[in-house]
């Protein structure tokens, strides 16, 4: 298989966008978003974070011709059975808000002794549209969901997601820190490795 030179990335989130730009920039992967190929955003109906990540791995190389790089993330939080899970982003419904959906959640929380809480993070790449091996990894980022925010880096539900190893929410670790542990930092970690293997 010839080297990936260039994929497209199934994200409009601005945020998601930078974070795995940064964690490929070693690869020499030429990275591009969806939107350059007008390619809109797809529902996501499926109840699994594998399912919606294909889904829209597909619909973006589909879009474009190119191989496709999709990620399907959330935050888990054992107090309420998981929830928001694959609805994280939506969790207060549309249109979406990372400020309704973290009011949400800390009002869910309330009176909740178990903070316990984790990030989850699938990421499939296909290398066509109809691909029938997907390359699918996945990555977990565990801490708790305090009461007030901190800090105003990262995005969604990172100035609540405490992680205690460091003393910190998400949104106070540099970017460095962050990719080096989070959820999208270790499955795009494995990703990289297949890649550099080319087992692709």
């Amino acid at each position: 298989m010839d080297k990936l030179e260039k994929l497209v990335i199934a994200s409009n989130n601005q945020g998601k966008l930078r974070e795995i730009n940064a964690l490929l920039a070693p690869l020499s992967i030429e990275v591009v978003p969806q939107s350059d190929f007008n390619a809109g955003e797809i529902d996501e109906p499926h109840s699994t974070f594998v399912e919606n990540a294909l889904a829209k791995a597909r619909h973006a190389s589909r879009c474009s011709g190119l191989p496709a790089l999709a990620d399907d993330s959330g935050i888990c939080v054992s107090a309420l059975n998981g929830a928001p899970g694959v609805s994280s982003a939506r969790y207060a419904g549309e249109p979406r808000s990372d400020q309704r959906n973290n009011l949400k959640l800390i009002e869910a929380l309330k009176n909740k002794p178990d903070r316990h809480a984790y990030y989850y993070c699938v990421i499939v790449l296909v290398r066509s549209a109809d691909d029938p091996q997907p390359i699918i990894v996945d990555g977990s980022w565990h801490g708790e969901i305090i009461e007030h925010p901190q800090g105003s880096g990262g995005f969604g539900y990172d100035p609540y997601f405490f992680v205690p190893e460091f003393g910190k929410t998400a949104a106070e670790l540099s970017a460095e820190q962050k990719n080096s542990i989070s959820h999208r930092g270790k499955a795009l970690a494995q990703l990289s490795a297949i890649l550099q293997s080319g087992k692709f």
